[in-house]
């Protein structure tokens, strides 16, 4: 049963499954507090789905608190690597990291993700390459952009040929993310 970490919707909306999530919180907060640090990583926060069930947890709120998890979870990361390798080879390690983006990154608009299978729904190019333009600014100019922006970064359906295909834009952008995290 849920000891209630989060607010929940009404009866009839959907939300996260309280026990789902109470269970994954409790289990994370063990983990970062005692646990070894390779239990449970960064990317494994950002990739925890909850069955969505009547009256359960807000879903914006429970996805703000993974937000900040992961964000826990990198810094975390982050001073571990620190103390083995020094600040040198953290920061040497994410430019290596950035510069894996670049070859999508570099690519002409339109043009940076293949199209959707079939007939399944896929985002409307001139949204993502808008995003892709602001990582771009982001590593060559230093031009402000924070990892919540990217991950908040919604973009428009769109069907056919002309779309981007979901799956490698959302790999794309999570690893964007998780250099994002490194830096801030």
């Amino acid at each position: 049963m849920s000891d209630g970490m989060f607010r929940t919707v009404s009866g009839l909306k959907q939300g996260y499954d309280p026990d789902e999530v109470d269970d994954f919180f409790t289990h994370a907060r063990q983990v970062y507090e005692t646990g070894p640090s390779s239990a449970l990583s960064s990317k494994d926060v950002r990739g925890v789905a909850f069955d969505m069930v009547r009256g359960g947890y807000v879903t914006s709120a429970v996805d703000a608190a993974l937000d900040r998890l992961e964000a826990a979870f990198v810094a975390r990361q982050r001073a571990e690597f620190v103390a083995r390798n020094g600040q040198e080879a953290w920061m040497a390690r994410l430019s290596e990291q950035a510069r894996s983006l670049y070859g999508r990154l570099s690519r002409p608009d339109g043009d940076r993700f293949g199209p959707p299978e079939g007939r399944e729904q896929g985002y409307e190019p001139a949204d993502v390459d808008a995003l892709c333009h602001r990582l771009v600014a982001y590593f060559d100019k230093g031009t402000p952009l924070s990892a919540a922006e990217v991950r908040s970064a919604t973009f428009r359906s769109r069907k056919g040929g002309n779309a981007y295909a979901e799956p490698p834009v959302d790999a794309f952008l999570a690893r964007a993310v998780e250099v994002l995290l490194g830096v801030e």
